[in-house]
């Protein structure tokens, strides 16, 4: 019987990667000092195998975009079904919802204003959406830039999926690179505490594997009978059920966004190019419902961890996978130019913004801010990992709390993402312009928050890039 392998080839290949990539960073002391994911090094191992060997065998990678879109979304209903953390002493009205939620934002508007004002050096050789793929690529991420890209490319973008996952795999570079890089500043400049110096001297944590000898962490508890059902099934499934809740829900959001028309239909697009919010949303419903008729006791935080935990490194690697060099080959300079200065400005920004705004946690939320401005949520949970590796804190928990609030603050830039692709297609560049006011009215409300929840320190320090009290 003819049965489809593809699943199992990807699977399998992505695999293979992750486990040399793990070989790799064990042995190697570069890939230890500069603490790279191991899904990022099987992401580049993966690149030419899908470029070179599989097409010249009749195998298409095309479809690894889809797997990543999937993962991503995943990624995010594990990690909202997660209980919130213990309130800690002192940390009423610290804002840090509101924080995280406004440094997302800065990360679209600042980012949307750098790329769009860059593709003005370089038109007509690129298309005229070519820089927005700085925000999708960098603060939203690969399943994004994918999903989104792909709807360009039928407006005129050639290549404009695989230009997004670029731009993605770099923010990934940007955040391994530059993140450790601010790590170690920060234990140099003493941003950070003696304790978190000594864990990162912890060999473990460099090598990526646990010694012989070493204390073995517990990874998830049981919260059910294995006679009756395996914990890990029992979760997995309920991960899978919210999941198809929020394909419902997009299902029935575009059927009523169909009765607005061409551009009720364009706003349902890329509604489904962000799933991972509305698979956000729908995990906390769930979870407050759960709470509500006290049965949330049957889910377990290390379990939804680890599902999270599986679903980022796969997609990292996939995500890296599915890029087509050819593309960028065409436009390798426009890329370069354009992911360099972001890098840049979000490496300075985003500490800048952070010690000033936040009261607690300051460098933590810094970390994770930093990550999914240059990535995802892959990214950011990765560099909050090196400070807080089972996610005690509450910055993971007001990060996926903000989702909802980014989501509603996010409508317009939504609304607003193919303008510039309408102006390739009209020969209209208002529209390419009115993105750009979109983006600097993001900026004006980000720099409002920002003042609010920073009073009096706000600016003060200005030269410093990390203000310390």
């Amino acid at each position: 019987m003819d049965f489809s392998w593809k699943v199992v080839i990807d699977a399998g290949l992505i695999s293979a990667a992750l486990l040399l990539a793990t070989i790799i960073r064990s042995k190697v002391k570069f890939f230890q000092k500069y603490l790279i994911p191991n899904a990022l090094t099987a992401g580049f191992i993966l690149l030419p195998v899908y470029n070179f060997l599989l097409p010249s065998m009749g195998y298409n990678q095309n479809r690894l975009g889809d797997l990543v879109y999937h993962l991503l979304n995943i990624s995010f209903i594990s990690m909202s079904l997660r209980s919130s953390p213990p309130k800690v002493k002192g940390s009423k009205g610290s804002g840090g919802v509101l924080g995280m939620s406004t440094g997302i934002i800065m990360g679209y508007a600042t980012q949307a204003l750098l790329g769009l004002g860059l593709t003005l050096l370089f038109l007509p050789n690129i298309h005229p959406a070519f820089g927005l793929h700085l925000p999708l690529g960098f603060a939203l991420g690969p399943g994004q830039a994918y999903a989104i890209g792909k709807g360009w490319e039928a407006m005129g973008f050639e290549g404009g999926a695989t230009v997004g996952l670029t731009f993605a795999a770099i923010g990934y570079l940007w955040a391994c690179f530059g993140g450790v890089v601010l790590i170690n500043m920060g234990i140099r400049k003493g941003w950070i505490g003696a304790e978190a110096l000594s864990f990162m001297k912890n060999k473990s944590l460099m090598r990526g594997v646990m010694g012989k000898d070493d204390v073995k962490p517990i990874g998830g508890r049981l919260t059910t009978d294995s006679e009756a059902i395996d914990s890990f099934s029992f979760h997995t499934g309920i991960v899978v059920v919210v999941y198809f809740m929020s394909f419902l829900l997009l299902k029935g959001l575009t059927f009523l966004l169909s009765f607005a028309g061409k551009t009720g239909m364009d706003l349902a697009t890329n509604f489904w190019g962000v799933n991972f919010i509305f698979s956000a949303i729908s995990a906390i419903f769930v979870r407050k419902l759960m709470d509500l008729f006290k049965i949330s006791h049957v889910l377990d935080d290390d379990t939804l961890t680890r599902i999270s935990g599986f679903s980022v490194d796969f997609m990292v690697a996939g995500a890296l996978g599915a890029i087509s060099l050819v593309f960028i080959g065409r436009y390798w300079f426009s890329i370069l130019v354009m992911s360099t200065i972001c890098g840049l400005m979000v490496t300075i920004t985003v500490p800048w913004m952070s010690s000033r705004m936040f009261k607690d946690f300051k460098f933590e939320r810094m970390l994770m801010l930093y990550g999914v401005s240059t990535g995802t949520l892959s990214t950011g949970l990765a560099l909050l990992r090196v400070m807080d590796p089972e996610f005690k804190t509450k910055v993971s928990s007001d990060y996926m709390l903000s989702a909802g609030l980014t989501f509603v603050v996010a409508i317009p830039f939504i609304l607003a993402i193919n303008l510039p692709a309408m102006a390739y297609t009209t020969g209209n560049m208002s529209y390419y312009w009115m993105m750009m006011v979109v983006a600097a009215a993001y900026l004006v409300y980000v720099l409002a928050i920002y003042i609010v929840l920073a009073k009096k320190k706000s600016f003060a320090k200005f030269g410093q890039l990390w203000y310390k009290d």
